[in-house]
This record gives C-alpha cells, sequence and structure tokens, in this order.
C-alpha cells in the first residue's frame, strides 16, 4: 500500500441513519467530504465543477458524481462500448497496488449505462469481464443546471477482488466531456482528481490513482 498517495476520507454510515438507495438525498450526502480538486493537464480551458462525494457501511460503498453542466452529449446510437466510449460519462478505477495487473474500472453515463471491465498494463483490457453480478448498482438525476450519477457498490465485491486493504482503497476518478470543435466533431477532455503527469491523456496508467480512506 502506497503511504504516499493523495488521500480522500470515506465517511462511515451510522447505524441509525435512513438509506434510500434510489434516492440518497441532501442530507445523507452533506456528511460526506466533498472532492472538487479535478483537474485537465492537456488542456488548458476551464471545465464544469465537479463534486465527487463517497460513504461507506459494512455493506457498501456509496458515491456521488455530481457535475454542474447542462450540456451533456451521450451517443446512443447503440448501448456498445464504442458508444458509451463516445459520450460523457464519470468514472471510477480501482487497484490493488501499483503493479495494476489487474485494476478494475467502472465508466458511467447519464442513462445509467456502465461499461465495467478488467485491466492491466499497457492498455490491456478484458471487455468481457464484469463486475461481480449484483453488487453493483447506478442511478442519475439531470436538472438545468447539472447532472448526478450516484451508485453502491457492495463491500463484499471489493474484498472479494482484494481492493480493501487496512481499510484504504486504491481508487482513481475521473470524467470524460464530450464537446463540438471547430468541425462540429465531439472531441473528449480528460478529467483526473490525480494529475497523473502525463504527455498525452492517460488514465491507465500507476500515478493517476489516489487512495480512499475508510473512516469509522
Amino acid at each position: 500500500m502506497s503511504s504516499d498517495l493523495k488521500a480522500y476520507k470515506v465517511n462511515f454510515v451510522k447505524q441509525n441513519e435512513k438509506v434510500n438507495i434510489e434516492n440518497l438525498d441532501y442530507d445523507f450526502w452533506k456528511k460526506a467530504d466533498c472532492l472538487t480538486d479535478f483537474c485537465s493537464p492537456w488542456k488548458t480551458e476551464s471545465f464544469s465543477k465537479i463534486e465527487f462525494r463517497a460513504r461507506w457501511d459494512l455493506d457498501f460503498l456509496y458515491f456521488n458524481f455530481q457535475v454542474y453542466d447542462s450540456e451533456i452529449y451521450i451517443d446512443r446510437k447503440d448501448n456498445s462500448t464504442d458508444s458509451i466510449c463516445n459520450s460523457d460519462r464519470v468514472e471510477l478505477f480501482f487497484r490493488k497496488d501499483e503493479k495494476l495487473s489487474p485494476y478494475y474500472c467502472l465508466e458511467m453515463d447519464v442513462d445509467t449505462r456502465i461499461l465495467d471491465f478488467e485491466a492491466y498494463p499497457n492498455w490491456n483490457f478484458d471487455y468481457n469481464w464484469n463486475w461481480p453480478k449484483g453488487h453493483l448498482e447506478i442511478f442519475s438525476f439531470k436538472n438545468p443546471n447539472s447532472f448526478t450519477v450516484q451508485g453502491i457498490i457492495s463491500m463484499a465485491s471489493l474484498k472479494e477482488l482484494n481492493l480493501i486493504q487496512d481499510n484504504t482503497i486504491e481508487a482513481g476518478v475521473y470524467r470524460a466531456k464530450f464537446s463540438q470543435n471547430e468541425n462540429l466533431e465531439y472531441e473528449p477532455t480528460w478529467i483526473s482528481w490525480i494529475n497523473p503527469k502525463t504527455e498525452k491523456p492517460n488514465f491507465h496508467i500507476a500515478s493517476s490513482f489516489g487512495k480512499f480512506i475508510l473512516e469509522e
């Protein structure tokens, strides 16, 4: 476990709190630390504010992305990998250690489509792999000024994949934003919690990960 990773504190859900998984409301999320220090090192243009929050209990890791952007681009030609990859989305990656052999990726859009896959170094992706069935669920909400993607991941699945060590999860938090260029083609802006310090956009590298500390 790397001790020098940038850290985000994940607050515990107390037993007396009411949890409605489909609609985790303001009172639930106000007890979470708010992560806002995202960056896009490969572009000089500004991007919409992103707020990420997470909490946990003995059953689930709860997560919430709120993105202050009303212009959402979704490629709806089908539900293929290419379609999701060409859409605005938020992403969570998890790894056992910095060797990235393997690590696990969740890419999620406002249509609640999930691209989940197992990955290895050098862009070696297994799209036939899926997060353990029944252990991941997401929901989305849109309003005039922002969109929200939130969900739950079972603690059992995180433990099964050996992703919790000493109450710490090594994770990456990202967003892909698609906008039209001068040729009216959609191209992405890549946004990350951690600056991986690469010449070209790359989330699939050890330096793009931080750590979630599960506070009790």
